[in-house]
């Protein structure tokens, strides 16, 4: 037996440890517990833990023998759905989440989650009542504030998400995520309260690393306002520094995936897939190459359903065929599988789709897997400048795995292998993929966006030249230039850090990109 007191105790050391990510120490401390307590507590920090670590189907089937006692168990019900979701199988988390709710309406944790999977949906109007809803039962908690700030930056109201972000800092404000998010949606003078506040919090000798980074990000973007580039550079190679310390990402890694890519397509490799139900159009390239910008002209288009960047794509060919060494036979198979799989999965969002784009750039690396999968999908390539893409990919903080990003370097490097790829990618079909210079873009954006649509097979819709007033949320860090009219007069953003990026341009300039 163990007294309540010690078993409390036990119970706030696993759950710190769960908090900084000390998965296999919670999973063994908490079996070993469990041999003299089946508190569910236990049960609820394990299922989060094996969530921690990536192991969502053992979280999915703890939780699932446990309902079968306890059915209504809204703990393990909410769980249940987010490791579903975690998963990207959004219509079972949905079905847990709603079992959850009509149990227990009140409890937040859902209600937030729940206000999760519908912004992922794009269902913006929903994801706000199911936010509200969990802010009038705990008006302070941070994380619900912070979803709803999100949704607004996504809206483009960007005063009712700054509304929000502040609301946070005057709970805690060392949430620095507020202030990153903050700096984003403002152009800053040097009174500015908030510039002026960053500078003292970053002084803090407490601040952890990821706080660090939070702050270094948005000074750049503020000293960068004030037109300091000496100040601005080195707050930016601070936080991409602490960021590759983190990460340990190796350059290797990625260079590896690419040559097993370019094995799996070295000889003629074409599957003849049934035509999909839906038209995908894949708008693809390096990261901040001008794919937003590009959505958002092609969903001005009223037959048009944007998708945004979704991780299906790669979830698919990670799973069916990177490790796959099926003959072909085999592989017609997992063809027709992957495709009613991806279909599946972006019919989730909308039942009466025609037309759909999914902008996630780095889906240049499975260029052929997906005209083999999707034979009629349509693949748009945005090129931009070599150094103008790798530094606006240095400069900014992305949300998780873009980790090539943090080096100069390493940017370098990858840019290479894009370019390497998308040559091969060209040689083999080079009629499916449309290359779109963003340069030329600017310069005649009509012409440009009448090529687009042409490309697509769509009727034209003078909606398309109008695409800043286009009201579908944006969720990536180009939320902000995304809306905005084209215009050809703004200045190289890199001509202003000449003095600090001559690595760079080296390096792209001796391998001829």
């Amino acid at each position: 037996m163990i007294s309540k007191q010690e078993f409390e105790k036990k119970i706030y050391i696993l759950t710190n440890k769960l908090q900084v990510g000390l998965f296999n120490e919670v999973i063994s401390g908490v079996k070993k517990l469990l041999k003299v307590s089946k508190d569910q507590i236990l049960i609820n920090i394990l299922s989060l833990a094996y969530q921690g670590k990536g192991n969502y189907d053992d979280s999915i089937e703890l939780l699932k023998n446990e309902l079968k006692s306890n059915p209504k168990n809204i703990f393990f019900l909410n769980n249940i759905g987010l490791s579903y979701f975690k998963k990207r199988e959004l219509k079972i988390a949905e079905y847990y989440y709603k079992k959850a709710i009509a149990i227990n309406p009140n409890y937040i944790n859902t209600l937030n989650n729940y206000g999760n999977l519908k912004k992922e949906l794009n269902q913006f109007d929903e994801a706000i009542k199911y936010f509200e809803k969990a802010l009038f039962i705990k008006n302070d908690n941070i994380e619900i504030n912070y979803n709803l700030s999100t949704i607004y930056q996504g809206l483009g109201d960007f005063k009712n998400s700054i509304k929000y972000l502040e609301k946070i800092s005057s709970i805690n404000s060392n949430f620095t995520k507020a202030d990153r998010n903050i700096s984003t949606m403002t152009i800053y003078t040097e009174d500015n309260k908030h510039f002026i506040s960053m500078k003292k919090k970053i002084l803090n000798n407490d601040l952890k690393v990821f706080q660090k980074i939070d702050l270094h990000f948005a000074l750049g973007k503020a000293y960068e306002d004030i037109e300091d580039y000496k100040n601005a550079f080195e707050n930016i190679e601070k936080a991409n520094s602490f960021m590759k310390t983190l990460s340990k990402y190796k350059i290797k890694e990625d260079e590896n995936l690419f040559k097993t890519i370019k094995k799996k397509f070295d000889k003629e490799t074409l599957i003849q897939t049934k035509h999909n139900k839906i038209k995908t159009i894949f708008i693809l390239g390096m990261p901040r190459s001008g794919t937003s910008l590009v959505e958002q002209i092609i969903t001005s288009h009223h037959q048009v359903f944007g998708g945004g960047e979704l991780p299906y794509m790669n979830q698919i060919v990670d799973e069916k065929f990177l490790n796959d060494s099926t003959n072909i036979d085999g592989l017609q198979k997992i063809y027709d599988d992957a495709q009613n799989d991806y279909i599946s999965k972006i019919s989730f969002q909308n039942n009466n789709l025609l037309n759909f784009t999914d902008k996630s750039p780095l889906n240049f690396r499975w260029i052929g897997f997906i005209l083999n999968m999707l034979p009629n999908s349509k693949i748009i390539h945005c090129k931009r400048n070599s150094l103008d893409v790798c530094w606006s990919n240095y400069k900014n903080q992305f949300e998780g795995g873009l980790y090539f990003t943090n080096s100069l370097v390493d940017i370098s490097k990858f840019y290479q292998l894009y370019t390497d790829l998308m040559e091969f990618w060209e040689k083999k079909f080079k009629q499916q993929i449309y290359n779109l210079n963003y340069e030329e873009l600017i310069k005649d954006p009509e012409k440009t966006i009448r090529d687009i649509i042409n490309f697509c097979e769509l009727e034209w819709d003078d909606n398309c030249l109008k695409h800043h007033k286009n009201k579908r949320p944006i969720k990536t860090v180009s939320f902000n230039q995304a809306r905005k009219p084209i215009y050809n007069n703004k200045i190289k953003n890199t001509s202003l850090y000449d003095e600090y990026l001559l690595e760079l341009k080296n390096s792209l300039l001796n391998s001829n990109y």
